[in-house]
């Protein structure tokens, strides 16, 4: 009888290698490794807001809308539970991807009213926390990129015969990934209704006349 078992496990292990089972854990990691990064590079983000938000608030008080807008938008950020297990999700993922949209368009609009207040614009801890947050967005740009092909491959791999068999056994199912659909509207500048505009200098005050 032991002997028995020994074999049927034997056999199963032989099985599951044959049908792809290694390959699938593999992908799975790979998967997983590549949302790390992807949630890493969005945290490192949204650790950026509030400096951000409080030094434009020192030059620009006035532009409660911007500011508001990202303070709310990190917050639906932060409400949402960025787990592993969030890819196996669809509505979930849907809700993660269209928050951190929605605070991508908010930090925009919270950068263009620089242009408007150039004080604010020159500020050596503005352009620092400016410089940051265009660095990391370039690191979100890159590890979703990453992420979309890790799961491109994974996905290839437990819809293909016969490695579909082993995934529909051991319950592997398909992978959520990012759209494009809202690419278009994520690159289109912001458009920005200021509150106030800088000051104009004032003209210099005419001489008076010489009294008589």
């Amino acid at each position: 009888m032991r002997m028995l078992k020994v074999w049927l496990v034997t056999a199963l292990a032989l099985l599951a290698s044959g049908c792809g089972y290694n390959r699938i854990q593999q992908q799975d990691e790979a998967v997983k490794a590549a949302w790390s990064e992807v949630i890493n590079q969005y945290q490192r983000r949204a650790d950026l807001v509030p400096n951000l938000v409080n030094t434009v608030k020192g030059f620009a008080a006035q532009e409660q809308k911007v500011l508001i807008g990202v303070t709310e938008a990190r917050a639906r950020v932060g409400s949402i539970q960025a787990t592993p297990e969030l890819v196996n999700d669809p509505q979930a993922f849907q809700k993660f991807q269209a928050a951190q949209g929605e605070l991508t368009q908010a930090l925009k609009s919270l950068i263009a009213i620089s242009e408007n207040y150039p004080q604010l614009k020159s500020d050596a801890n503005f352009r620092d926390l400016q410089a940051q947050l265009e660095g990391t967005e370039n690191r979100i740009t890159v590890a979703r990129n990453r992420y979309i092909q890790a799961v491109q491959d994974y996905n290839v791999v437990i819809r293909t015969f016969p490695t579909n068999l082993t995934a529909m056994m051991f319950k592997y199912p398909v992978k959520q990934n990012f759209t494009v659909q809202n690419e278009a509207e994520i690159a289109r500048p912001p458009t920005v209704e200021f509150n106030s505009t800088a000051p104009s200098p004032s003209a210099p005050a005419s001489p008076s006349a010489p009294a008589h």
